[in-house]
């Protein structure tokens, strides 16, 4: 994990937590008291987004290429990821921000209201896409995360497809498959409730497999 990220995510919301405070006050507070959160919720947010938006950088590149191999090239998507601290200074958001976060009793503004934007072409994929482009995002994203914990990371995650069958139509799931099948996935599991369906798939991608069903708790290969 990046111990920075973490750090500065700490301190962000151990300040956020006490100018929450401040802000709920039932009795005048001192601006000075504010700024000193306000300070520390700027100086941690910033690393904080300069770390998110390196992120975000680096893995949409791999979410696309899953994406494109599942549909085969016959949809676009993207992540957009949205912040307060973009463009303008942190600290001076939050001292805008003051006066109606002292009506509403709570901070308005600052990184804890970042969005991740899930795109499909140019519009949000929860609203305009289809279950089975739904889905397809879902699977893409996790095979992402997958790749790139493998790449950062020390080990090599155990990957865990759960019910993929549901909502996506036969090419898609073949197309998973044989994602997956390949040597650079090592061990993983897929769950379906149809098993003739899983051992068609399997057998057509030409991969090695055992089965193993789950019938009223009981195991069997």
């Amino acid at each position: 994990y990046d111990k920075e990220y973490l750090d500065a995510l700490i301190r962000y919301n151990k300040a956020l937590a006490q100018r929450n405070t401040l802000l709920k006050s039932e009795f005048p507070v001192e601006e000075e008291l504010f700024l000193v959160w306000e300070e520390m919720m700027a100086q941690a947010g910033e690393v904080v987004f300069r770390k998110r938006e390196a992120f975000i950088k680096e893995f949409i590149p791999i979410f696309q290429s899953f994406y494109s191999f599942i549909s085969q090239d016959k949809e676009s998507v993207g992540l957009s990821y949205e912040s307060h601290a973009r463009d303008t200074s942190l600290l001076d958001v939050l001292k805008q921000s003051r006066e109606r976060d002292k009506i509403m009793g709570f901070s308005l503004r600052g990184i804890h209201k970042d969005e991740l934007n899930m795109l499909l072409g140019e519009f949000p994929i929860k609203k305009e896409g289809s279950q089975g482009q739904n889905k397809t995002y879902l699977v893409a994203l996790k095979l992402a995360q997958f790749d790139f914990l493998k790449r950062t990371g020390r080990t090599v995650p155990l990957l865990l497809l759960d019910d993929i069958f549901d909502k996506l139509d036969a090419s898609r799931v073949e197309q998973i498959v044989k994602l997956v099948a390949g040597d650079s996935f090592g061990q993983i599991f897929i769950t379906d409730t149809n098993r003739e369906h899983l051992d068609r798939i399997l057998h057509k991608v030409g991969s090695d497999y055992k089965i193993f069903c789950v019938e009223q708790g009981v195991v069997r290969e």
